[in-house]
């Protein structure tokens, strides 16, 4: 809980560092900034917004929930997502924030991981792809169409990679086993036959991550391939 709490806080710390960067940029108060209205909410905001929503819940919805079957890091997806979007929108044309600035962003906001557990490689993968979507769709320069292609694009090459279709993905899993004395070098294929009829998955390796004797009881990654 106090990893999580200082994670928190360094996402708050980064986003004040920006805001107080770019005043100091823009140098003064603009006069508009006590208006009523508003030049940055324009239909060119909400139709890139809208461009990127889609483009979000295809990703995650039928492309990413589907293979996984978690809804875990919903809320970190889009509210990365929706993050990234809103501040290099804002920011980029009234205070000077340019494309350098917005890849910069970009790096932050990826190295930034939860400490309260580990996130998978396939996981931060798709983490990146969510703040490449919310990072295009809002400060490319191409038309509407060049947009769309952009984020089809992305979304094409996840589905083919990660949906089965060009190659047969290898998945993992984690298994709590009883039986130590399978775990000997020398009974590898007996635990393997093992493990392949409880579980009536297709496993290609396995791994000891972790050996308790005092429960008699093993912690096991076993890597199989996905039947689907």
């Amino acid at each position: 809980m106090i990893q999580n709490n200082k994670s928190i806080r360094l996402i708050f710390l980064t986003l004040l560092l920006i805001t107080i960067s770019s005043a100091a940029h823009a140098n003064a108060i603009p006069g508009d900034f006590f208006a009523l209205a508003s030049g940055q909410f324009t239909a060119y905001f909400f139709i890139r917004l809208a461009v990127d929503l889609i483009s979000m819940f295809i990703l995650i919805r039928f492309i990413y929930y589907p293979v996984y079957k978690k809804n875990d890091y919903f809320f970190t997806f889009f509210m990365f997502n929706i993050t990234i979007f809103i501040i290099t929108h804002l920011l980029n044309s009234e205070t000077g924030f340019s494309m350098g600035a917005a890849f910069g962003l970009f790096a932050i906001f990826s190295m930034l991981r939860y400490r309260t557990e580990d996130i998978t490689a396939r996981d931060m993968t798709y983490l990146f792809a969510v703040i490449t979507l919310g990072l295009i769709s809002s400060v490319n320069q191409g038309n509407f169409v060049e947009l769309i292609v952009i984020n089809l694009l992305i979304l094409g090459v996840a589905f083919l990679l990660d949906g089965g279709i060009l190659i047969k993905t290898e998945r993992m899993q984690l298994v709590q086993y009883e039986k130590v004395e399978l775990i000997r070098p020398e009974n590898r294929d007996a635990l393997m036959a093992d493990l392949r009829e409880r579980t009536g998955l297709n496993i290609q390796k396995i791994s000891i991550d972790r050996i308790d004797f005092l429960r008699d009881t093993a912690l096991i990654r076993v890597y199989y391939i996905d039947k689907k």
